[in-house]
């Protein structure tokens, strides 16, 4: 269900760009300056609907739905941070930073039996009917360049490559006559390739969309992230504007061993949201 609902917003909101996009250039055909600005700051909220499972042989030997069975939130409301810098005469080629965190608890009763790790390697089950807390944060970091091989004063198309780097910490612990807790931590480094477009309505509307897309099987190791992402944004003043985004994001690991670099996962995750941006915009 929660795919669907992905799939249709992203249906509208394209649909939706693609009318302005039309109407614009019908009705506004002369813009009166490079609309591609240099340098850009991005600073707001980030509202998402979160879907992620687990299952993780290290230290915690536990393989759940952490939203159903371990009740941490849903739904969460993050601080996201991105940035872009042309740093070329031509200003085709472009360097975009991005940062945003998950920070989310939860406690439930668990319905079924759940294996987890002590620190010591000891392997313990933490019995049906037992209430317990969890916690799963990840952060996301990403450095990507493009490279603009269409660009006039409507449209700038590119293409490029990103850098995630993922740190994740998941945890678990009962509560009751006997206390246990497991507990992992690493950090998940991905290339990815992408395509943006942003489109200028006029001086002081735009449109803006990206995606980006990896996959890699190499022996015990497999790992997928695809994202989509528009936003539109309006700029009513000399170095300031304000936008509304949307962004999905669906990440899939699966590691029986370190066969990918800087990866030390064993077991697999899948983390999935779709959120809007409400953000500040500040440009040169």
């Amino acid at each position: 269900m929660k795919s669907l609902v992905r799939r249709c917003l992203i249906l509208i909101l394209v649909g939706v760009q693609l009318l302005a996009v039309h109407a614009a250039m019908a009705s506004d055909s002369n813009l009166q300056e490079n609309p591609w600005k240099k340098f850009s700051v991005d600073v707001g909220v980030f509202l998402t609907a979160v879907d992620s499972s687990v299952r993780l042989g290290t230290g915690l030997g536990v393989d759940v739905d952490v939203e159903e069975a371990l009740g941490l939130e849903s739904t969460n409301t993050v601080f996201r941070a991105d940035a872009l810098w042309r740093f070329t005469q031509n200003q085709r080629h472009r360097l975009d930073f991005t940062w945003f965190s998950f920070r989310r608890n939860g406690n439930r009763q668990i319905t079924e039996d759940v294996a987890i790790e002590d620190d010591d390697g000891n392997r313990i089950t933490i019995l049906a009917e037992t209430g317990v807390e969890a916690f799963f944060d990840l952060d996301i970091y990403e450095l990507a360049y493009t490279y603009s091989f269409f660009q006039d004063d409507r449209i700038d198309l590119a293409a490029g490559i990103g850098f995630y780097v993922m740190p994740i910490d998941f945890g678990i612990k009962s509560r009751g006559l006997l206390d246990e807790e497991g507990q992992e931590n690493f950090t998940a480094p991905l290339p990815v390739f992408g395509l943006r477009m942003d489109v200028a309505l006029n001086p002081r509307w735009f449109i803006r969309t990206g995606a980006q897309v990896f996959y890699v099987e190499i022996d015990n190791f497999k790992g997928s992230i695809m994202e989509f992402r528009t936003a539109l944004e309006y700029n009513p003043w000399t170095h300031v504007g304000i936008g509304l985004g949307f962004d999905t994001l669906g990440i899939r690991l699966e590691a029986e061993d370190e066969d990918w670099p800087g990866i030390d996962l064993k077991g697999n995750v899948e983390f999935n949201y779709a959120g809007l941006q409400l953000y500040l915009r500040l440009f040169f």
